[in-house]
């Protein structure tokens, strides 16, 4: 999905095409390889450094589908924002259709392999997505937190309000859009 017309494209949707101040400064397949064995564009940054309203943003991993990198406001010991490519706004855009189930099943994927990378003592872990009217920005993103919640307080912030509010998990989104199975007679 495009930008609307005479509207800038939105702030996730820069960072996805590399048009903001982004620098790549190092680019590793090694550590990635071992979880995407059969991924051939898999690219992990290690620093990519971009000013963005005076916050320091690393991108950690962008391969076809996704880029994640480190929430510039983290509300856990370890928060990563994992955002498609592209342009959906909401879990509510999101469909009983295969590509959307393999979406937020990669993003998932992504998720967990960088939490066990870069927060390897947490012991819990939080996959999910604000749903609207809770989302801070309309562009699809899962947060992956590696607990404990920094300050407790903000765990507030990742509480579901019931099944069409608040925070959803991920595992219960994948649900949600799983495509329904063919029934062959």
């Amino acid at each position: 999905m495009a930008a609307a017309a005479g509207r800038p494209p939105c702030l996730f949707c820069q960072i996805a095409r590399g048009s903001t101040s982004t620098d790549l400064h190092y680019a590793v397949r090694s550590l990635f390889m071992p979880f995407y064995p059969n991924s051939s564009l898999l690219l992990l940054y290690y620093f990519v450094v971009s000013l963005w309203d005076n916050a320091l943003l690393l991108l950690s991993v962008q391969d076809e589908m996704v880029v994640a990198f480190r929430d510039i406001n983290p509300s856990a010991v370890g928060h990563y924002l994992v955002v498609p490519v592209e342009h959906i706004p909401t879990v509510k855009h999101l469909r009983r259709r295969t590509e959307d189930y393999h979406l937020v099943n990669h993003m998932l994927n992504v998720g967990k392999t960088l939490l066990a990378r870069d927060a390897p003592e947490s012991m819990c872990s939080r996959f999910g997505f604000h749903q609207p009217p809770f989302n801070s920005i309309d562009h699809l993103h899962l947060h992956c937190l590696a607990l404990p919640f920094i300050p407790r307080w903000r765990q507030v912030k990742y509480t579901t309000l019931g099944p069409f509010w608040g925070f959803i998990e991920a595992e219960k989104l994948l649900d949600k859009i799983r495509p329904f199975s063919k029934v062959t007679s």
